[in-house]
């Protein structure tokens, strides 16, 4: 089969991989790809974003099944475009992405259907907010409504902080139209959890739990980033939480979908807070997370191809999905600066033998060698039966990786190791 994969990072990367595994899988096109994904896939200079592109690469080329992983070419409605000229696609349409889409639409879902999540408000003036923010608790939670590429949530500490917020993304447009309408929310406390979700809007087969790391710099602490490092899975995801999440959340949210006339076919992700009060939903994703993907994947046992297949026709009741118990860690090696300002175009030395657990997520081809090319540039990965051998190995191979404005965190996974111990 011919395969195309929307998207052009690490999460693309390894999903790539992955889908490579399958005996069904031919041909590999990922758009637009990197140049770090050259010997998994060929990569196609169209933009994620760009729909009329996508569609007619689909066409000309034949593509036998496609694989739509960001979030904005899914909001933009992307898998709609496909499946009119008769491509099959991994991903919800538009009208059921919107619950990454809109964080007021998501959170009002959650309170119409009674799905355990925190207290909030929604608003469209800054005017009002500054005037909720006089008495409101803090901290407070404030997120942009729109996409605003993972980093439209503040944690404000203080009430300066929240007003600063507010005027940042409703008065100085930080993320332009996203921050149009806001959600002011409780903050809540508790181990945070990410878990992905197969589902084909009524079947939910969920995927092995992960903790993510999103502030910059060791001890959790500097600027919001996409996310520096995963491990999976979550030591504080217990078999118990997850029977609870099954029945609290997941279920009443694919329902709660269904009912509104929008059934969700493709990957949902569930960002969880384990409070003292139980499980809690953060946010929603309508797609695969990232770096939550590179660690998830590698220990995906089944077809990635049949389970992404069965969930587009509905037949996921009837597919294996089934995951090894060893555990995977990925530490991300970042251009220096990010998430603000960095310089990019450093040569990359990555050595053959491990090139095979390395996701390249931002890297350019320059007269035929790697370079550099975003903020987040690699996931290097590791799976062992422990998790502490898995984070050895992981940082081992990070060591053997030429990259000269690199840096990285060096506590990937301690806090998951604490918990363990704990």
């Amino acid at each position: 089969m011919k395969i195309m994969v929307v998207g052009g990072g690490g999460r693309e990367h390894a999903i790539v991989k992955k889908l490579k595994e399958s005996p069904r899988v031919g041909e590999i096109f990922v758009l637009p790809g990197n140049g770090g994904m050259t010997e998994d896939a060929t990569p196609v200079a169209i933009g994620a974003k760009d729909l009329d592109g996508i569609v007619k690469f689909a066409v000309e080329n034949k593509i036998d099944y496609a694989v739509v992983a960001p979030d904005d070419p899914l909001v933009l409605g992307c898998v709609d475009r496909l499946t009119e000229v008769g491509i099959p696609c991994f991903g919800p349409r538009a009208n059921a992405a919107i619950i990454e889409g809109s964080k007021v639409f998501s959170k009002n879902l959650m309170k119409k259907y009674g799905i355990p999540t925190a207290s909030y408000e929604v608003f469209e003036s800054a005017d009002d907010a500054y005037s909720y923010l006089e008495s409101a608790p803090i901290p407070t939670v404030i997120k942009a409504d729109g996409l605003a590429l993972g980093k439209g949530v503040i944690i404000a500490t203080t009430r300066a902080e929240a007003l600063n917020a507010v005027q940042s993304i409703m008065e100085e447009g930080k993320f332009g139209a996203s921050g149009n309408k806001i959600v002011i929310e409780e903050f809540l406390t508790g181990p945070e959890v990410s878990v992905l979700a197969f589902t084909d809007g009524t079947t939910v087969r969920p995927m092995v739990s992960s903790m993510d790391h999103k502030r910059a710099c060791d001890g959790d602490t500097g600027l919001n980033t996409g996310g520096m490092g995963t491990v999976a899975p979550n030591p504080y995801y217990t078999p118990e939480i997850a029977a609870e999440c099954m029945e609290k959340i997941f279920l009443p949210t694919v329902n709660a979908m269904k009912a509104e006339g929008r059934e969700f076919r493709g990957c949902l992700y569930f960002g969880l807070m384990l409070t003292p009060c139980g499980p809690k939903v953060i946010e929603y994703n309508c797609r695969f997370g990232d770096p939550e993907t590179q660690v998830v994947l590698p220990l995906l046992k089944s077809d990635l191809l049949e389970i992404m297949m069965a969930t587009s026709s509905g037949r996921l009741s009837e597919c294996e999905v089934e995951f090894s118990t060893d555990s995977c860690a990925c530490v991300i090696m970042a251009s220096r600066g990010y998430p603000e300002k960095y310089e990019s175009g450093y040569p990359i030395d990555v050595p053959a033998d491990i090139r095979p657990y390395v996701y390249v997520a931002g890297a350019r081809l320059s007269d035929g060698k790697l370079v550099s090319a975003g903020g987040r540039v690699l996931g290097v990965t590791a799976t062992a039966s422990e998790l502490s051998d898995a984070l050895a190995i992981a940082y081992e191979r990070v060591g053997k990786i030429g990259f000269d404005n690199a840096f990285y965190r060096k506590d990937i996974g301690q806090r998951a190791l604490m918990a363990k111990k704990g």
